[in-house]
């Protein structure tokens, strides 16, 4: 069993941000496979259901996301599973929009997300790390990462979330080596197929993010 972690803010005012690629993506993947009902439990939105050959349970924390690890932590010790099977989905500013990486461990290079998961069941669990890009000159980070996906973004970004749910079914299904040789080499283009798009992720913005 794997634990599927998509992370961003709760509430309708965070629904479209940037910093809510996570919970997003964690969506798509879900609607994909007809796990449509994420209930309340252990301070997230909790479902569980198939995921290729094995079943996952599928999580996005509502505590916030610079306390993303308590549910992470909880859910892992409920249902018995390592932290090498946690598969975190999140933001990165350091990528271009539009990029996926897959990653195995690692720092948590500024993301408050990652950084109290980290302090919670340790790095070595898995990463799709989405692309948001770096604000431009005159919009700060924290504006540009809670902000909404702006016109040219918005013309893309299904075929994004559905590139990056693709990138969480591979690691699972062809692990995560076969997946960064999949998803981590080629620089995606606006309205290419989603099979042809990757992605990496970071932040740095303060309280609640």
């Amino acid at each position: 069993m794997w634990l599927v972690v998509g992370l961003g803010n709760p509430g309708p005012s965070y629904n479209e941000t940037r910093h809510n690629v996570g919970f997003q993506v964690v969506r798509t993947l879900t609607a994909r496979l007809g796990h449509h009902r994420l209930r309340p439990g252990l301070g997230a939105h909790v479902g569980v259901g198939g995921l290729g050959s094995t079943s996952a349970v599928f999580a996005l924390p509502m505590t916030f996301m610079n306390r993303s690890g308590g549910p992470v932590g909880d859910l892992a010790s409920v249902y018995g599973i390592p932290t090498e099977r946690i598969l975190v989905v999140h933001d990165d500013l350091d990528l271009a929009f539009g990029r996926i990486r897959c990653k195995a461990g690692g720092g948590h290079g500024g993301h408050n997300g990652l950084r109290d998961i980290a302090r919670r069941v340790g790095r070595e669990f898995l990463r799709v790390r989405v692309g948001i890009g770096r604000p431009p000159d005159g919009i700060s980070v924290s504006d540009h990462v809670l902000g909404s996906w702006n016109e040219s973004e918005k013309a893309v970004t299904a075929d994004l979330l559905e590139h990056a749910a693709n990138a969480v079914e591979s690691i699972v299904t062809d692990g995560i080596h076969a997946a960064m040789n999949q998803f981590n080499t080629r620089q995606p283009q606006a309205g290419r197929d989603p099979q042809d798009r990757k992605s990496t992720a970071s932040s740095e913005v303060g309280e609640h993010t």
